[in-house]
């Protein structure tokens, strides 16, 4: 987790037969991963110590559950599935409190061009929405 580049997610897929009956994520593991460089995490498993857990680290997890787990690391650095979510090492994940997707890298580029344009066009319609103006209003700025 303290290797480059930084910051880093830790993505972790739960294996056990009951996944999330134990949560490796909480209070210790939160504060030792945040020391590392880790920004939070995205796993399947479960998560617990929620108001103790290392200040701005963010996590997205499948469950929450009372009690922490005798977690067994079987593999790092390789391919995990979160909820159908593929993820391998080294990819990029956007993520927020919604959920988390894996950017593919060549999409960057354009996703920086049209980003602008899109975010202009969804404020055209939400001011439309609001000004009163009714369903023709709308209309004529989403086209």
């Amino acid at each position: 987790m303290a290797a480059q580049p930084q910051p880093g997610i830790a993505v972790i897929q739960d294996l056990d037969d009951i996944v999330g009956f134990g949560a490796f994520w909480g209070e210790v593991q939160t504060n030792i991963h945040k020391a590392l460089g880790c920004l939070g995490t995205i796993t399947n498993g479960s998560i617990r110590d929620i108001p103790q857990v290392a200040p701005g680290f963010q996590m997205l997890a499948g469950s929450i559950a009372p009690s922490h787990a005798f977690v067994h690391v079987v593999d790092f650095g390789g391919s995990v599935n979160i909820h159908g979510m593929a993820v391998r090492s080294g990819d990029l994940i956007h993520a927020d409190r919604h959920g988390a997707v894996v950017v593919p890298l060549a999409t960057i580029d354009p996703m920086k061009e049209a980003a602008p344009k899109l975010a202009a066009k969804e404020a055209q319609i939400i001011n439309a929405a609001k000004s009163g103006k009714g369903v023709e209003a709308i209309k004529a700025a989403m086209k």
